[in-house]
C-alpha cells in the first residue's frame, strides 16, 4: 500500500470541500477501495472519511418509498424492520452480501459508487427503479449505471441517499461464486407501479435490465414464463467461472427462481 493522508469530515459540505481541496477519494466502508490500495491498484494521496457524517446514515419510510442513507451498512439494511416490512427482497439481498465482516463495514453508497460488475446492490437499485440522491441532484436508476466501475457521478459528487419505491412483489436470486461470494449471475425481479422490471448483475460489464424477461413477465408473472425466455449471450462475460452461453442460461433460471420466491 502506498502512503496516504486521512482526513475526516463531519458534514457533506465539509467532505466535498476536502475532496476539492485535496483531489482525494471518499472513503465509505472501504471494502473495495482499501483492498485495491493494498494491491497497489489505487493510489489516492488523500482519503476523506465519511463515517462521521450523521446525515448520510439511517433508514426511513417516506410515503411509498424506503429511503436509505448512503453510509448505512449492509447489516443495518438486512436487520431493518422497515426494510423487512416494506421491501423484504432488499433486506434479503443485503443479508447475502459477502460475509459478516463485509456486511458490518460495507455501505450502500460505497457499493453503488464503485459499481462492481458483480455487486448485488446495483441490481436492487435498477430492478426497483430507485432514485439515487447526491449532494447536487437526483439520478434515476436507469441513468446512473454507465459501465464497468462507471456511474453518472461527476467529480466531487457524493451519494447521500437512495430512495427505493415499494414494489407489489420482488425477489433477488443469485448464483454465488463460492470463493468471492459475488454473483456469477444475480437477478432482481420486481412488479412495480410502472410495470415489471428485471435487473441482472454479474453477467456483463455492468448491471443491466433484461427486456426479454420483462416483456414475458408482463404478460405472465410466473416462473414458467421466465424459464421459457432464452436470453442472448451477446456481450456477456466469458471467464474461467462461466461462458457467455452459461451465463445467459443462468439469467433465465435465476429469474424464474426470483419470481417463484416473490410470492
Amino acid at each position: 500500500m502506498y502512503s496516504f493522508e486521512l482526513k475526516k469530515a463531519d458534514s457533506v459540505a465539509k467532505a466535498v470541500a476536502l475532496l476539492a481541496e485535496s483531489g482525494g477519494k471518499p472513503l465509505a466502508g472501504g471494502q473495495s477501495l482499501v483492498a485495491a490500495m493494498k494491491m497497489r491498484l489505487s493510489q489516492p494521496g488523500t482519503l476523506v472519511d465519511l463515517s462521521g457524517i450523521a446525515e448520510l446514515k439511517g433508514i426511513r419510510r417516506e410515503g411509498d418509498n424506503v429511503v436509505i442513507g448512503a453510509m448505512t451498512r449492509h447489516a443495518e439494511v438486512a436487520a431493518s424492520k422497515d426494510v423487512k416490512s416494506a421491501i423484504p427482497a432488499l433486506a434479503a439481498l443485503a443479508e447475502g452480501i459477502g460475509d459478516r465482516q463485509v456486511r458490518n463495514m460495507g455501505t450502500l453508497g460505497g457499493a453503488l459508487a464503485n459499481n462492481d460488475p458483480a455487486a448485488c446492490y446495483p441490481a436492487a437499485v435498477l430492478g426497483l427503479g430507485a432514485t439515487v440522491h447526491t449532494n447536487k441532484r437526483k439520478i434515476a436508476a436507469d441513468d446512473f449505471f454507465k459501465g464497468m466501475y462507471e456511474t453518472a457521478l461527476a467529480e466531487g459528487e457524493l451519494i447521500t441517499a437512495v430512495s427505493f419505491p415499494i414494489p407489489k412483489k420482488a425477489a433477488y436470486m443469485k448464483f454465488v461464486q463460492p470463493a468471492s461470494r459475488f454473483a456469477l449471475v444475480g437477478v432482481f425481479v420486481a412488479q412495480t407501479a410502472g410495470g415489471v422490471r428485471v435487473a441482472v448483475t454479474g453477467a456483463a460489464a455492468s448491471v443491466f435490465r433484461a427486456k426479454p424477461l420483462e416483456d414475458a413477465l408482463a404478460k405472465s408473472f410466473t416462473a414458467d414464463a421466465a424459464k421459457a425466455v432464452r436470453m442472448s449471450a451477446a456481450g456477456l462475460n466469458n471467464d474461467l467461472h462461466g461462458s457467455p452461453d452459461y451465463r445467459a442460461h443462468l439469467i433465465s433460471v435465476m429469474a424464474a427462481r426470483a419470481v417463484a420466491a416473490s410470492g
